[in-house]
């Protein structure tokens, strides 16, 4: 792999060209007064995406009323979207039926897709409590925002044993990969205490219905709701409801999701488990990923079990971690073979605590864009021209946080 420095000046383009893109280009602020971001070259809301892409300007809502008035909106827009459909992952700005209506599932015009993953559950609750702890703005804890949780709260629950759920997914599609197998229903799982997903934060489907880092990003934001609903709302029992929701979900990681390396017999987490005695190592460029799930708040950066597992996801072991001339990084079987992620690229920036390695990490990503100033999908670690998605925010964003994590200025 060949060498790259770039000087100081390549960030700060780069980030200005990145921070300002997704206010100008993906944020519609509707006749309503609501916000809408699309996720960049495809017309549709990601629950996921449209936090990630936001994320970076609470650096700015710490004292700028205007952010987080802003960011307060979006979260009243993912709230809203929760309630039409808890299981659906991107959203339309409009009941336009735009998207992918023709899935053999039930769709709702407002959906522009209904794979059910756990995150997009998460991520809007991450984003509120992260809105509230950085600036102390509290008026986006409103009754939807409270509706919401119960939503995502009977969801995980009926998802802890998902042979009583009537979510399915089917799509008349030549790629495997966006289809749940056992008609629609996925492979079979055993009760764990964790709660089920359908689909990876790629939209890829599940192997394995457990999906080890979105049971972690789960159990950072029920700790984060006991907190919002006993300080915001006199809901005594549903506190006590979620408490035991997270407590049930992290004694399931534990026992089903730690496992022993075959190799050296280290202990690390499994990507996804079935609680039937079957798992996977691996880990996926989207987050929540393994790689992850320090900055996800799950865990701390040296904390034995993770750093086993860092390890072994940073290397040719894991079947989704390619090495080329142009770099090195973990790619996902939603993109091609041998594509790498510049958010995976991100992630490993903001999960280690080498100012060096930060620094070797945000000269690839500002050397990988192949002159477009933009951060894509995926590229070839051969060959950046190669690469995927013209416009991708999120990626964009992702490496804006990475930048203020080196400068120390995202907290």
């Amino acid at each position: 792999m060949k060498t790259r420095q770039m000087n100081k000046e390549a960030w700060g383009n780069q980030f200005r060209n990145c921070f300002s893109d997704t206010l100008l280009r993906t944020l519609n602020i509707l006749e309503d007064g609501s916000v809408y971001l699309v996720t960049g070259d495809i017309p549709a809301m990601w629950l996921r995406d449209s936090t990630a892409q936001i994320q970076p300007y609470l650096v700015l809502a710490k004292t700028n009323k205007v952010f987080q008035t802003l960011i307060a909106k979006l979260v009243q827009k993912q709230c809203e979207y929760i309630l039409i459909d808890p299981y659906a992952n991107a959203f339309n700005e409009s009941p336009n039926s735009h998207g992918h209506q023709t899935d053999k599932t039930r769709m709702s015009p407002w959906v522009w897709e209904r794979k059910y993953e756990v995150d997009s559950l998460c991520y809007p609750v991450r984003l509120a409590y992260l809105l509230f702890e950085q600036s102390g703005y509290t008026e986006h804890f409103n009754e939807t925002f409270l509706k919401a949780v119960k939503e995502i709260v009977a969801v995980f629950r009926k998802e802890q044993r998902h042979e009583t759920s009537d979510y399915s997914f089917e799509r008349f599609d030549e790629r495997p990969e966006d289809s749940l197998v056992n008609d629609g229903r996925g492979t079979p799982v055993g009760y764990t205490g964790m709660t089920w997903s359908g689909f990876r934060p790629s939209d890829d489907a599940c192997r394995y219905g457990y999906l080890i880092p979105a049971n972690m990003f789960a159990v950072v934001i029920l700790t984060h709701l006991t907190e919002i609903v006993s300080r915001f709302y006199q809901e005594e029992a549903l506190v006590e409801d979620i408490r035991r929701l997270r407590d049930e979900i992290q004694a399931g990681i534990e026992k089903y999701g730690i496992v022993e390396d075959d190799q050296n017999g280290k202990k690390m987490f499994a990507y996804e488990v079935d609680g039937l005695g079957n798992y996977s190592l691996m880990d996926d460029a989207n987050v929540p990923s393994l790689l992850s799930a320090p900055y996800l708040g799950y865990c701390d950066t040296q904390e034995e079990i993770y750093l086993n597992t860092r390890a072994f996801l940073l290397s040719d072991r894991n079947p989704y971690y390619f090495s080329g001339a142009v770099a090195s990084g973990i790619g996902s079987s939603h993109t091609p073979d041998q594509y790498i992620w510049p958010i995976a690229l991100s992630i490993q920036g903001l999960t280690t605590t080498s100012k060096e390695e930060k620094a070797r990490l945000l000269d690839i990503l500002v050397g990988t864009t192949a002159g477009t100033m933009q951060c894509h999908e995926s590229f070839d670690v051969n060959d950046e021209s190669l690469y995927t998605r013209e416009w991708f925010s999120w990626s964009n964003m992702m490496y804006c946080q990475l930048l203020l994590d080196y400068l120390e200025l995202d907290n």
